[in-house]
């Protein structure tokens, strides 16, 4: 059984992050979605939300028959690898700048473990810009995100945002 990591943060779960989710299930039998608990990163939601919200949108994924696992992790990644007994660790790419911190991983991973290979897949082009910071500011300032993730995680952008996708400590806008 060929096994396959997809590790990120995914604060939120994007629609880039599901193009890339759906293209590497064509490559393995099974795919951890391994999300990072990150703390560095002070990720606007939790831990147990991020990985229901990874669930819930690998639920809704047709067309494949790979087996998705949702794998929350704090260590190495390559540690992680071993963990779910992954060969592949498989990343995404929107840009040139991804590539070359991308690049600089590789050569660590492959450093403490050349067995693990890792597959990098270009972002469709119409998801290219799509970022979870970039995704997480346009709701906090209002704008609509529903080109950008899923309905369910729309919502919980904007319930944990406020309703309206302004913040609830965002002082109101005076007329």
């Amino acid at each position: 059984m060929r096994i396959g990591l997809y590790p990120g943060t995914f604060d939120p779960v994007t629609l880039g992050h599901l193009d890339i989710i759906q293209r590497a299930s064509k490559l393995v039998d099974r795919l951890v979605i391994g999300v990072a608990i990150n703390r560095d990163k002070g990720p606007l939601f939790p831990l147990e939300d991020r990985v229901r919200m990874v669930e819930e949108a690998c639920a809704g994924l047709e067309g494949t028959n790979c087996e998705f696992v949702v794998h929350p992790f704090e260590n190495l990644l390559i540690d992680c690898a071993h963990d779910v007994g992954a060969t592949v660790i498989v990343r995404g790419l929107r840009a040139v700048a991804d590539f070359e911190y991308e690049f600089q991983m590789v050569g660590m991973n492959r450093a403490l473990d050349a067995s693990v290979e890792t597959v990098f897949l270009m972002a469709d082009a119409r998801r290219q810009a799509i970022a979870s910071k970039l995704v997480k500011e346009i709701a906090r300032l209002g704008g609509d995100v529903s080109k950008f993730v899923s309905p369910a995680v729309k919502d919980a952008l904007y319930e944990r945002l406020g309703r309206n996708g302004l913040s609830q400590s965002a002082p109101a806008a005076q007329a």
